[in-house]
């Protein structure tokens, strides 16, 4: 029998099963979620308000938000753009028209005309 031939009947032979699984699990970089200073805190506290009483006209906004990792520490960081939906200060939810329901403690950026305008003022 060749080499080839004989190293070949070891191939599907896995001592360590899932062990790649693993070392690629443990690699996998995640992010820490940063924590808003006392005043871009206030200033998102004061758009969300704004964006609850200015929710029926639906305003477009993107939205940058945290997002927990489902198996290890930290997560990563997302946007999502849309027309808001509603806007549950009671669940700690924002709805957008794309479907997504976002927690409002994940929420680290919100932008959109609706602030522009309103910060002109």
């Amino acid at each position: 029998m060749s080499m080839r031939d004989r190293a070949g009947q070891f191939a599907p032979f896995a001592a360590l099963t899932g062990y790649g699984e693993k070392i690629g699990e443990t690699a996998r970089r995640t992010d820490g979620r940063k924590l808003l200073e006392e005043d871009a805190r206030e200033e998102l506290d004061r758009r969300l308000g704004r964006l609850e009483a200015e929710a029926e006209s639906r305003p477009e906004v993107k939205i940058t938000y945290f997002v927990p990792d489902e198996k290890k520490a930290g997560g990563s960081y997302a946007e999502a753009c849309g027309a808001v939906e509603r806007v549950d200060l009671s669940a700690g939810t924002l709805t957008l028209s794309t479907g997504e329901t976002l927690r409002l403690g994940d929420i680290s950026a919100l932008n959109g005309a609706l602030f522009d305008r309103h910060d002109e003022k």
